[in-house]
């Protein structure tokens, strides 16, 4: 270890306990006091890391930097283990979830960055192509404007499930992050990782190019969850660069490919109020009219009260109608003992 460590890790070491579980309490109460607070992104980590440390958490670790920096991480070992990176995990398949049995629930929250994770945003411009349907097709992503060759950073910390070139992706990496969520970075000139390496978020993951389905240099970047897509600008601000929130509130027709970020979270908010006020709306008027359906049919309602000799036949011949109607009416059958006096029901 560098001696000019030494003096810094002991003053650390100390604190190290306390800061993990504080982080843990923190990343709780961010969930409830913070989930809309916005985050800047960090700059890309190009410092090599000096040390990794133990904490009095057995998931956190802390990783010392040669600048003189740190920062607290999970434990690699413990999160390869989640099923999260062993369950549908693919390394050429873009969507490994085809067979999932589980349905996305209507509505969930996801929460994105905690007081142990970091953001750094693709690129800080504004968008080309935005997600939706192009020329007849689906675009299950946005494109950004990026110069061939220029470092493309991870968004998130995670796992590289994918480095292919992939049909119309050409040079692909995707990322499964320890939210389920995954990031997709298409038409790379070139890769700088393999499937399999874990990497922190503003890592180099590639370069910029046009390879696979594409008519220029630029960055294609999707947002899925358990393979399905959502449009990225629901999760970043790309022109500002930042993160919208720590905690994201899904709601399931975001992966409807022709739902596009609303600017608005009033709007977006409203969207979803109005879209369950008419669903309890038409319930309730279901309700209403199958209420009034059997109140016009017990108005209309006749009764015939059965006399000695009566027969199902002749009191249908009377009625005009048929023993089979009669029959569904009253929940009886042919067969049926007709009792004197009991009211039968004829229409």
């Amino acid at each position: 270890m560098n001696k000019l460590f030494l003096p810094f890790i002991l003053a650390l070491s100390t604190a190290l306990c306390l800061q993990a579980q504080e982080a843990d309490r923190e990343a709780d109460s961010l969930r409830h006091a913070f989930g809309r607070q916005q985050v800047a992104p960090t700059n890309t980590i190009s410092t090599p890391y000096a040390d990794t440390l133990d904490t009095g958490n057995p998931g956190v670790k802390v990783v010392l930097y040669d600048n003189g920096t740190y920062r607290f991480v999970r434990d690699l070992s413990q999160m390869a283990a989640d099923s999260v990176f062993t369950e549908f995990w693919d390394t050429r398949n873009v969507n490994p979830y085809r067979n999932d049995p589980d349905p996305i629930p209507d509505q969930f929250s996801l929460w994105i960055v905690d007081s142990l994770g970091a953001y750094c945003c693709p690129n800080q411009t504004k968008p080309r192509s935005l997600f939706g349907y192009r020329h007849g097709r689906r675009h299950q992503g946005i494109d950004l404007p990026y110069p061939k060759g220029t470092p493309v950073p991870a968004t998130f910390d995670g796992k590289v499930r994918i480095s292919d070139y992939v049909g119309g992706y050409g040079n692909l990496v995707v990322i499964r992050h320890a939210n389920g969520l995954e990031t997709f970075y298409g038409h790379l000139s070139e890769r700088k990782v393999e499937s399999g390496d874990w990497v922190s978020a503003g890592d180099i993951i590639g370069l910029g190019g046009s390879t696979g389905r594409s008519t220029g240099p630029h960055l294609h970047f999707e947002t899925r969850y358990r393979g399905a897509a959502f449009d990225p600008a629901w999760l970043i601000d790309f022109e500002t660069g930042t993160l919208r929130h720590r905690l994201l509130k899904i709601r399931s027709w975001y992966f409807n490919p022709n739902q596009r970020y609303v600017q608005n979270v009033d709007d977006e908010d409203e969207i979803f109020r109005t879209d369950e006020e008419d669903r309890i709306a038409a319930e309730e008027q279901a309700k209403k009219d199958a209420a009034a359906r059997a109140a016009a049919e017990a108005a209309a309602a006749k009764y015939h009260t059965i006399r000695s000799g009566d027969t199902l036949g002749a009191i249908a011949r009377k009625y005009h109608t048929t023993v089979k109607k009669l029959c569904q009416l009253n929940g009886i059958k042919e067969t049926t003992i007709l009792r004197v006096g009991k009211r039968l029901r004829v229409r």
